[in-house]
């Protein structure tokens, strides 16, 4: 069996490591995107101690990552080429819960033999996506106006519609100043829809892959007082992207494209939003 090292994450640089895995691995059937990773670790502030997260290199390049949390959940990423390391890696998280698409076939065969068992109940969200080529032009109701954000002047607004959308939310300012200094981040992708009064009510963050061309939007969301106008179908934020590129995000919840599987006799974690678990 190759000589692989185990470093534990210390920061920034080590995301980028994570961000290098997802992007080497990127396919239509990955559930991790380079922009999902910085959203998740930056969004709040104060987490660290709440997780555990560790990265596996092989001749000095990231081949697996895995990122536990105090409620015994794990996520992970391994390179399908190294899938020996996936007992190691159970066995350093002692986690009961594991998230992941079900395209992850040969992992989830791992922890099938390992004693845990697929969860079948949801709700689990759907693995969309859409080539941009062709969308149709924006369009807003009367009254409301679309931009980019500007810069971290901007922070405040932006945090405040995020904690409008998904209260309660622990988004603050202070963590969206996180979220803008985070790479892949572009203001230029991160809208925001405003009412007659200059109110932000609706957003949409879009994180560009530029090597496979590919963005996922990562968060979306709208206040609950303007909802139903069609905020989530309007294409205005993905146009921005470039020609050639494609979108992903989950969608809605729903019992196809997610797995779960569970630890026998350990309780049963409940799904997240936005996530596909096996527990």
């Amino acid at each position: 069996m190759p000589r692989y090292l185990r470093k534990d994450y210390r920061g920034p640089a080590d995301l980028r490591e994570m961000q290098t895995l997802a992007q080497r691995l990127w396919s239509q059937v990955s559930r991790w995107h380079l922009g999902e990773l910085a959203w998740r670790r930056f969004q709040h502030v104060g987490r660290e101690p709440e997780w555990r997260t560790a990265l596996w290199e092989l001749d000095g390049q990231p081949v697996a990552w895995a990122w536990a949390d105090e409620s015994g959940k794990l996520d992970l990423q391994l390179d399908p080429a190294h899938l020996a390391l996936a007992d190691e890696i159970l066995s350093w998280s002692g986690k009961s819960t594991v998230t992941l698409l079900d395209a992850e076939k040969e992992l989830a065969d791992v922890l099938l033999r390992r004693g845990y068992e697929q969860r079948t109940g949801g709700p689990f969200f759907v693995h969309l996506a859409r080539d941009l080529a062709d969308l149709p032009s924006p369009s807003l109701p009367a009254g409301y106006t679309l931009r980019a954000v500007r810069d971290e002047r901007d922070a405040g607004a932006r945090a405040a519609v995020h904690a409008a959308a998904f209260s309660p939310s622990r988004v603050t300012a202070e963590s969206y100043l996180q979220v803008m200094a985070a790479w892949p981040y572009r203001p230029e992708l991160d809208w925001l829809v405003e009412s007659e009064e200059g109110e932000p009510v609706a957003f949409c963050l879009v994180w560009l892959d530029e090597v496979n061309q590919v963005a996922v939007l990562e968060p979306v969301g709208t206040d609950p007082g303007h909802r139903r106008r069609g905020w989530p179908q309007r294409p205005s934020s993905v146009r921005s992207t470039r020609p050639g590129s494609s979108a992903h995000g989950p969608h809605g919840s729903a019992p196809e494209g997610t797995t779960t599987i569970r630890r026998r006799g350990r309780p049963t974690s409940r799904s997240g939003s936005g996530t596909t678990r096996a527990t």
